[in-house]
């Protein structure tokens, strides 16, 4: 099965440093394009927002270490989704993970045949994933945001004006925000609780809406050890998302 291929490769006219950032710009855009692969066909596959958040996750954490001119991403997407089915207990079968990720990559295609090409794919699925937990030592349990997000909403709920909270899709805004995190590293580089608090604020900034002030800030009230830079950080990371977005169109 062939995949897209990667945008890393830098002209040899340009200084090192030039160099080095142009080849880190292709490498956000590839990690940015594999992220919306693994969501848009685990949507496709069935699969649960944790399932798919653990995939992103196992892809994120291989990544830190492993460098994207040795390993194929599409190829170790796919592994992290088969391993995600496994840690969150969504079982995936390795077929439908081939046909469904084939079809993604090769519009209007017919499913692949049982045949040797198949099975080579399915065999590196199954390697690879080896080679994922090799590389994680076989930490491939997370904690997510999402509970904490889930708590800070009901919590919020409550200190609000009911009328300001109906009117405003608070909720609605903060769950899209925190999937997109999903796109970068952010997920694995900040802690759950860090990334939860980031994007409840960016929503409730981004309409208006003021929580009533107290002795502290209500995001310390949520979270003792987050300061207002940690907030300004995550959310410019997040941010810098939807610029990639917009190149990767």
């Amino acid at each position: 099965m062939e995949v897209e291929p990667c945008e890393n490769a830098v002209p040899t006219n340009t200084n090192p440093c030039e160099a080095s950032e142009s080849s880190s710009n292709a490498d956000n855009k590839t990690h940015f394009r594999v992220c919306r692969f693994i969501m848009e066909t685990g949507v496709k596959l069935g699969m649960h927002s944790v399932p798919v958040a653990t995939a992103c996750a196992l892809y994120h954490r291989f990544f830190q270490s492993a460098n994207l001119r040795v390993y194929e991403p599409y190829l170790v997407a796919m592994s992290a989704m088969y391993l995600a089915g496994k840690v969150e207990e969504q079982h995936l079968r390795t077929r439908d993970i081939i046909n469904v990720c084939h079809r993604y990559l090769h519009r209007g295609s017919e499913p692949l045949e049982l045949d040797s090409q198949f099975w080579e794919l399915r065999d590196s699925i199954v390697q690879c994933e080896l080679l994922i937990l090799r590389r994680l030592n076989f930490h491939v349990s997370f904690q997510y945001p999402h509970k904490y997000l889930l708590h800070y909403l009901l919590s919020l709920k409550a200190l609000l004006n009911r009328h300001a909270w109906a009117r405003t899709p608070i909720c609605e805004t903060a769950w899209a925000l925190l999937k997109d995190s999903y796109h970068s590293p952010l997920c694995v580089r900040h802690p759950p609780q860090h990334l939860a608090l980031a994007v409840l604020y960016l929503a409730l900034h981004s309409y208006g809406v003021e929580v009533p002030a107290g002795a502290v800030e209500w995001w310390q009230v949520f979270c003792e050890d987050i300061t207002n830079s940690d907030i300004e950080s995550i959310i410019c990371e997040l941010l810098q998302l939807y610029d990639m977005e917009a190149k990767c169109t």
